[in-house]
């Protein structure tokens, strides 16, 4: 077997891994990243975050010109071509994965195609076509993570699958199910609503979007019911499996309380768990907590000289851009630099219609931390941009400390929402307070401005509600 050597190898392409991968080796190191896929960018890249926000897109445009002509003075009629939009979606995909892999020939990173393996500390081997050892003074390891599974749950990958599953139908479902209404489910679903599926949304809990704050949620929920979602909460799925032959093959799902529902297809999208199968970890002594998540300290040490982890491997916020941010500040740390991350400052965004976008704490958290805090609100129908975009739904939160005034979070439901976080996000980052978002002046007329007027309104100052 041949062997080779780094300075640090990195096992796992995706959004921590590769960008671990590339900032290291900008900071002068001889960096080699591991990846199973031919395609580097991970699950997010290749069949998450990107190809779902192409289709939101897609399913959005053709949705708005079907259905919203006569209300802005034009009628069409509008067709689809869902082949078009899928083949849109992977010509998107393929030219971000190519990018990725021209940016390591950019910076010299090592690229390995294969299933990495641990054997010792310092020591990963790689098993695929053409095998190898690497050596390395440090290992990294970003994983990711893999949808998670139901008992019950008969998943076949065609009639009943996963959210890889929902990008990719050769047609339109009739009727389509989701089980699980948190952030990739309500993504989901809204595309296939938005194309003519008939949805019905199963959660377990008794709200839809879990972690979020639960006065949007609910406001959230009125929104999508009237879009046309069907949401059966408290529902815990017992069983979904496929019957019938030929034309006449379609899926049952049971859950408790309910009747069984029949439906075309079936998505499974009850979270995501850690992908540490095959990585070794047992043999240099790395254990999973109860969840099945690598523990690492502030500087994400596994305990294990050498050896760090990031992103979903850890847990926290499985979010791309959380990921990343981990792996900037590991390779940071790794190379005598100083890598921080402000997790209260780490925004994360729901891509329905109308998006949904927090940072920092919610109102429930303060509550049941017995925060005293203030509350700023500020309606989106009261916007003239808003009105003149026709998107009139949701509101704008903004909680600041009682005393201090200081941001304690923000929460937005309403359009382009992920967008407008940002500014929020950096408030929080320097340890802003509503009064200096409130003083900073937004271009009129613009969506920026219902952040503006919400900070206003926590010291009950706002102009316009």
């Amino acid at each position: 077997m041949e062997s080779k050597q780094h300075d640090l190898v990195v096992i796992g392409g995706g959004p921590g891994g590769y960008v671990a991968a590339i900032r290291a080796a900008q900071l002068g190191l001889d960096v080699a990243c591991v990846e199973l896929e031919d395609r580097l960018g991970g699950t997010c890249l290749r069949v998450g975050c990107i190809p779902s926000k192409a289709l939101l897109e897609s399913s959005e445009r053709y949705h708005s010109a079907a259905h919203e002509g006569k209300v802005h003075g034009f009628s069409a009629e509008v067709k689809l071509d869902l082949g078009v939009m899928m083949a849109r979606k992977d010509k998107i995909v393929a030219e971000l994965t190519n990018g990725i892999g021209m940016l390591f020939k950019k910076n010299k990173v090592a690229r390995y195609l294969g299933r990495a393996e641990i054997t010792a500390v310092g020591k990963v081997t790689v098993h695929g076509d053409e095998p190898v050892e690497l050596s390395a003074k440090n290992i990294l390891i970003a994983t990711g993570s893999v949808p998670a599974s139901l008992p019950g749950v008969e998943a076949d990958g065609e009639y009943i699958g996963d959210s890889t599953t929902g990008l990719s139908f050769s047609e339109v479902p009739e009727r389509l199910v989701v089980i699980g209404a948190g952030y990739i489910g309500m993504e989901l679903g809204s595309v296939w609503q938005r194309l003519g599926s008939k949805v019905t949304m199963l959660e377990y809990l008794d709200r839809i979007l879990p972690g979020t704050d639960s006065e949007i949620a609910r406001e959230a929920q009125r929104v999508f019911k009237k879009q046309g979602f069907d949401f059966k909460l408290g529902a815990r799925v017992t069983a979904a499996k496929t019957v019938g032959k030929g034309k006449d093959k379609h899926c049952v799902v049971e859950a408790d309380g309910l009747e069984p529902i029949e439906c075309d297809r079936v998505l499974v999208v009850v979270g995501r768990k850690p992908y540490t199968e095959g990585l070794g970890l047992e043999n240099v002594g790395i254990k999973l907590n109860d969840w099945g998540f690598i523990e690492v300290d502030e500087k994400y040490s596994t305990g294990v000289e050498g050896i760090y982890a990031i992103g979903d491997v850890i847990g926290g916020m499985m979010l791309a851009h959380k990921a990343s941010d981990e792996g900037i500040a590991c390779v940071e740390n790794l190379a005598g630099g100083h890598g921080h991350i402000t997790y209260d400052a780490i925004p994360a965004v729901v891509f329905t219609d109308p998006e949904i976008a927090a940072v920092g704490k919610t109102e429930d958290d303060l509550k049941e931390a017995g925060v005293e805090y203030k509350k700023g609100v500020f309606m989106f129908r009261a916007s003239g941009r808003a009105k003149a975009l026709n998107r009139i739904d949701g509101r704008v939160k903004v909680l600041a400390d009682a005393e201090t005034d200081k941001l304690l979070g923000v929460q937005i439901l309403g359009p382009h929402a992920g967008d407008l976080i940002g500014e929020c996000a950096l408030a929080m980052e320097f340890g802003g307070t509503a009064e200096d978002i409130a003083r900073t002046c937004h271009t009129h007329p613009t969506l920026s401005e219902c952040v503006m007027e919400a900070a206003l309104n926590v010291d009950g100052k706002a102009i316009h509600s």
